[in-house]
């Protein structure tokens, strides 16, 4: 049962727009050109967005290809399918990928296990309030924002995945 997404290049510099396509395309096994804009919170960086369907699994093959560049940032969400939890994935430079699995709303899940992990480890209620924003990869979320705002009204490029 095949699953769709959205890849968000929020940032890359211009040189490195085609490698960018290069390697969405590798993953998908089709050809990928994408519509680039100015990103205004960095004016000389591109954006761009794209959304992909394809078979589960494909937005961590997706997120994984753009990591070779560590000054992009990006996101990358897998919605749920039969049987298999949605994900998100953000890169921001010098913080790394931050992923989690997501709900059909889009909102980041913290499974029973590792919300009782934290409270068994919080000394405190605000260490146990720092581990959960921890959790749910508040930095990305915060450093990521501008640059999301900047992208509303961009154009979006349809893309499925190959066999």
């Amino acid at each position: 049962m095949p699953t769709r997404g959205v890849v968000y290049v929020h940032s890359t510099p211009l040189a490195v727009c085609p490698h960018v396509e290069w390697a969405i395309a590798r993953v998908l096994a089709a050809p990928v050109t994408l519509q680039w804009s100015t990103q205004p919170v960095e004016p000389a960086a591109r954006r761009a967005e794209c959304t992909w369907s394809g078979r589960p699994g494909t937005g961590g093959e997706l997120a994984a290809a753009l990591r070779q560049w560590p000054m992009i940032r990006y996101e990358v969400t897998e919605e749920p399918s039969p049987g298999v939890d949605g994900q998100r994935f953000m890169h921001v430079p010098n913080r790394g990928l931050f992923t989690a699995a997501m709900s059909a709303n889009g909102d980041l899940m913290i499974g029973e296990d590792r919300l009782r992990s934290l409270m068994a480890a919080a000394r405190s209620p605000e260490g146990l309030a720092h581990a959960i924003e921890k959790a749910l990869g508040t930095a990305w979320d915060a450093e990521l924002e501008p640059y999301r705002y900047a992208g509303d009204g961009a154009p979006v490029t349809w893309l499925t995945q190959v066999g």
